[in-house]
């Protein structure tokens, strides 16, 4: 296995959501700079950086990624919630903003916006906005300590 070639592991925390931990294998894409193939389960894509960044923006960066993971994650709790509760929502559209001027100061800051179509009167709203701020993820990025191990090996 030529050197260059790493997988890196990835154990998701256990959650009421997700039972057991499962493994996230990354990979170079053949034949490119930069990108990375990965797999999740039966979901394959690929990760990327900018031509300014030295890649080929074959996909989303790394950052892309854990800023659309909040949005995500807010979209499918409400739509899971309206769902558990009978509350007819028609569509969700998320944008998320991000300002990193002071990341290398310690402070990244997210923005979410959801726009919710549907037959919905002022207490389902709130309760959707109440759901919206319970995301896992959004727990995760604020209130949970992250503890991470990186191992780095030579192939052999």
């Amino acid at each position: 296995i030529a050197p260059w070639l790493l997988i890196a592991r990835l154990t998701l925390p256990r959650t009421p959501h997700r039972k057991q931990s499962m493994a996230i294998q990354i990979q170079r894409k053949s034949g490119t700079q930069l990108a990375q193939g990965v797999h999740i389960r039966n979901h394959q894509f690929s990760t990327d950086v900018s031509a300014a960044e030295g890649g080929a923006d074959d996909g989303p960066s790394p950052h892309d990624l854990y800023d659309a993971a909040l949005g995500a994650c807010k979209a499918l709790t409400v739509m899971w919630f309206a769902k558990k509760k009978g509350i007819a929502v028609d569509d969700i559209h998320t944008e998320v903003t991000s300002d990193n001027s002071q990341e290398r100061a310690g402070v990244y800051k997210l923005t979410t916006k959801l726009v919710i179509s549907g037959t919905i009167n002022d207490a389902e709203f709130a309760q959707l906005v109440a759901a919206a701020e319970k995301c896992p993820v959004h727990k995760l990025m604020t209130s949970v300590t992250t503890e991470i191990t990186t191992t780095v090996e030579r192939a052999g």
